[in-house]
């Protein structure tokens, strides 16, 4: 059998034929002859032998190569290797080469398998202690060759996975040595470290999980708690565990990179998924962007000691929407299918993650039990050697001059033995011939030192530790829950759980794919396609988009976008489909048949079966469509219907509004709209949506709005309703909500617009000198930019606010720095005037800093004024032309005095 890594072994996986393959002829075959080795005229029927021997092939690999054992977690070269590793430990690193070598007096398959599972564990950070370069599992990078790398037994697993007097042992495959049948571990290795290995027809592959949470579910278990495992990965990322099915054959983890924003035109790839490295994730990546499902100019890879692989997006692209498409396009997210394949009882098991749990757990508190058995039978031997030395020295036996004279050494144990028969019944065990000659062994060193009180110190302290593991061999579930407890507070810090656990968006690759296409039409031959270059444009397209046509005769289907395919003519409607959407509505009015009702309908296309044939009208032949409108928003026309004229008709118009119909399914007749003849439908008025609310995302990157849930939310939008745009140069405009708007950069805030919210800014006023100015004011309707700082270009804007109850914190600086800070109640302090008002001086001192403080509690403020009186209007120099606005200046109808005696007050309260 050929070498190879024990993972993928060589020749496992393939055609499963061992070398002795070459030997088998067939022998029924009608040419075939006899060698001088067989016996002419014997038949041998060589196909049973091949049988048993594949067999035994297959059985080998699956049990001494491929899969993992559930007693310890381990693979048959991962176990040699740890013993080998075991024999050779004196505390010090071995060279890697050593450790093949030594291993090799029990794996029989060479030096290259044992090499690469050694880095394997390695490279698991558990068991193994490293030195030197041992490959990188982010990079893929290998590890250095075994002469320049050394390892030795990491404290766990010489806390965690040896013992000589509980191990079970085997002659190793050429009889010259013993290996473990299984190591005793005390602690789910498997579930630790995962496993992974092809077999003969079958496989194996176990995710690895996080060493806290192991512990943390054990004792759950051993307690009748419920617990659960999810995997966690040393690359990091994120898992969403839905469909996990407790590591079970066919279960699904889907695993993700972690991505971050670095600036609006570069992601940064921080964390990868498991199995992958960054090269291949790479290679992924620039796959999808060659394809055109992904725009960006460049991807650098930075990964040092941390994964860092930089995406640089093209010039107008959102990095929203690329996100999504790595997910959607790249390897950043993948499904893995577990599948916890085990060797159970000699055969493999397809279990669960929790029946490992639970398998491990228990063999830990049975290893436990074993070890406290095998430890109090040594207690008690030493307290039973202990009595009888004792009564040999205290009673002098040894002076005696029967024993003194004995002739042999018969007579003097036969002498020793009757001597001790008084004290037998006081003994732990019967005291044998074994113990006599042990006690004649005694020096007379140790006689003549003997001491009787730290003799019965001694034995005391044996039967109280007798006594605690008796205690502990009757409460075996808290003492297997405190070891696991221990090994957590030990080692638990250094292994934190790296791969987040939460639920993924499932994302559309037609909604994230960038439109690299434009699809064309020619009606005349009744082609479409995206390399009609010189035909009729319909629309941007992506590669793996659908489009949907619908035909004159009220046919319609769904196909798959194609450089050029032919769909015949008649064609009304060319579109890309969009699947599970419900808010795009068709408006039809058909005839039924070549003299039928004319119906109207209002219908949408959610799902259908590619290249399948549709009809929209009731399949009557000579049916056919009169009018067709698609709506993206729901949008209800009114038409106005000419009927043929003929003497019994008073009125040939008839006006028809859509939104009067319901919206209903597809396959629905609709309603009828006339008997009569219909010469020509007309659109007489464009409608409104009776859809309701849209919701609407605006995307900072390339500062459009969307319906696809990528960038903020600004909200629930109905027809009629704006989006309020309020830019950083002090003017602001309102909106429609059309994903085909254009927003420029210098934009502030962008929200939905809310007629009564009141606003606060504080302007710095130059036509004043500079001076200060606040005012709290609303927003008003229009579509032009208007400036609410003053047209005066040199204003200033230093703070904006929509906080209900502001207060501000007033900082002095320069030669009024001395006055400290003031807190100012904006609501107390101002009221509501028209936008284009100046506002009332904030103050006259010299202001280092202004800022608003966390908004207190308190009742929602109305935005008219206290009096219940309509805001009055400000004039274009800022001052209200009625009599209402001397109320709401404060420095209306004042004399000069009076304004000196309030700015002194002021001055006052700032000394304060």
């Amino acid at each position: 059998m050929a070498a190879g890594s024990e993972d993928q072994p060589a020749g496992e996986g393939s055609d499963g034929q061992t070398d002795n393959d070459a030997d088998d002829q067939p022998a029924e075959h009608s040419d075939y002859k006899p060698t001088n080795r067989f016996d002419a005229s014997a038949v041998h029927h060589l196909s049973g032998m091949y049988k048993n021997w594949f067999l035994d092939y297959a059985s080998y690999v699956i049990l001494e190569r491929a899969v993992p054992h559930i007693e310890d977690g381990l693979k048959p070269v991962q176990r040699r290797i740890l013993h080998s590793m075991k024999r050779m430990d004196d505390g010090r690193y071995n060279k890697v080469a050593n450790i093949v070598g030594h291993t090799m007096q029990f794996h029989p398959h060479g030096d290259a398998s044992i090499g690469d599972a050694l880095v394997q564990l390695g490279q698991k950070d558990l068991l193994v202690d490293c030195q030197g370069n041992w490959g990188n599992i982010l990079t893929g990078d290998r590890a250095a060759a075994p002469r320049y790398i050394e390892a030795r037994l990491s404290k766990f697993a010489l806390d965690v996975v040896f013992n000589q007097k509980t191990t079970d042992w085997q002659l190793s495959y050429d009889g010259r040595n013993k290996e473990p049948i299984t190591l005793p571990a005390k602690f789910p290795l498997l579930l630790a470290q995962g496993a992974e290995g092809i077999a003969v027809g079958l496989s194996s592959k176990i995710l690895p999980h996080n060493f806290n949470d192991i512990c943390d579910a054990a004792v759950s278990y051993l307690h009748g708690e419920p617990f659960q495992l999810y995997p966690d990965f040393p690359t990091g990322g994120s898992i969403d565990v839905s469909k996990y099915n407790d590591g079970q054959r066919g279960g699904v983890l889907k695993v993700r990179a972690k991505i971050e924003k670095l600036d609006n035109k570069t992601l940064v790839v921080r964390e990868i998924p498991f199995g992958k490295t960054t090269t291949t994730l790479i290679d992924s990546i620039l796959k999808a962007i060659e394809k055109g499902k992904i725009k960006a100019r460049k991807v650098d890879d930075n990964t040092a000691a941390e994964v860092e692989i930089q995406v640089h997006l093209a010039p107008g692209v959102s990095s929203d929407k690329t996100l999504d498409a790595l997910y959607a396009f790249s390897d950043c997210e993948m499904n893995i299918s577990p599948n916890c394949c085990v060797i159970e009882d000699d055969k493999p098991q397809f279990l669960t993650v929790s029946d490992v749990l639970r398998s491990s757990v228990e063999r830990t508190k049975a290893l436990i039990r074993k070890e406290l058995e095998i430890r109090k039978a040594e207690l008690l031997e030493q307290l039973h050697f202990a009595s009888l030395e004792k009564i040999f020295i205290e009673e002098r036996i040894y002076k005696d001059k029967k024993f003194e004279n004995a002739p042999d050494m018969d007579a003097a144990c036969a002498h020793i033995d009757e001597r001790l028969t008084p004290y037998y019944p006081q003994m732990i065990r019967e005291v044998t011939k074994d113990d006599i000659l042990r006690l004649m062994e005694i020096k007379m060193q140790r006689i003549l030192k003997f001491n009787k009180d730290k003799a019965d110190e001694l034995m005391a302290k044996i039967k109280a530790e007798i006594d605690s593991i008796d205690r502990d061999l009757s409460n075996m579930v808290e003492v297997t829950a405190a070891w696991f407890t221990y090994l957590k507070e030990k080692y638990g810090k250094n292994h934190p759980r790296l791969t987040e656990i939460r639920n993924f968006d499932t994302i559309e690759a037609t909604k994230v794919v960038e439109a690299n296409e434009k699809l064309y039409i020619n009606r005349q031959e009744g082609f479409v396609g995206t390399g009609l270059k010189k035909d009729e444009f319909v629309c941007n397209c992506s590669d793996i988009d659908d489009i949907i046509i619908f035909y004159k005769d009220g046919k319609y289907k769904v196909i798959k976008v194609a450089d050029k395919v032919f769909v015949g003519k008649n064609i009304i409607h060319v579109a890309v489909f969009k699947k599970n959407d419900k808010r795009t509505i068709y408006n039809v009015v058909y005839r039924d048949g070549k003299q039928g009702n004319y119906y109207i309908k209002r219908f949408n296309v959610p799902t259908v079966t590619r290249d399948r044939d549709y009809d929209l009208t009731q399949g009557k032949p000579g049916s056919r469509v009169n009018y067709f409108t698609a709506n993206p928003n729901g949008e209800a026309e009114i038409i106005k219907v000419t009927l043929d004229p003929t003497p019994k008709l008073k009125n040939i118009f008839i006006e028809k509004d859509f939104s009067k119909i319901l919206v209903k399914s597809r396959t629905a007749m609709g309603n009828i709209l006339t008997k009569y003849p219909v010469h020509r439908i007309s659109l007489k008025s464009h409608g409104h949506s009776t859809l309701g609310g849209r919701k609407v995302w605006f995307d900072a990157d390339v500062n459009r709005l969307n319906y696809d849930d990528h960038g903020t939310l600004l909200g629930e939008f109905n027809e009629g309703e704006h989006i309020l745009v309020v830019l950083k140069s002090g003017e602001y405009y309102m909106t429609n909500f059309d994903a085909n708007n254009h927003y420029e950069d210098n934009i502030m805030r962008i929200e939905k617009f809310v007629p009564h919210k009141v606003w606060c800014a504080v302007v710095r006023d130059a036509d004043q000198g500079g001076t200060p100015y606040i005012k709290r004011f609303l927003f008003e309707m229009t579509k032009r930019r208007q400036s609410y700082i003053g047209e005066n270009p040199k204003n200033e804007l230093l703070l904006l606010t929509d906080t209900p109850a502001p207060h501000l914190l007033l900082t002095f600086g320069g030669n009024d720095a001395f006055r400290g800070t003031l807190e100012l109640d904006v609501n107390e302090f101002a009221l509501v005037k028209g936008y284009k008002a100046r506002g009332k001086r904030l103050t006259t001192f010299e202001l280092a800093k202004i800022e608003e403080l966390e908004p207190v509690a308190a009742e929602p403020e109305d935005s008219e004024p206290a009096d219940g009186g309509d805001v009055p209007p400000a004039d274009a120099d800022g001052t209200a032309d009625n009599k209402a606005s001397e109320n709401l200046d404060p420095d209306a109808g004042k004399s000069k005095q009076q304004i000196i005696d309030e700015i002194t007050g002021q001055l006052s309260l700032f000394d304060e």
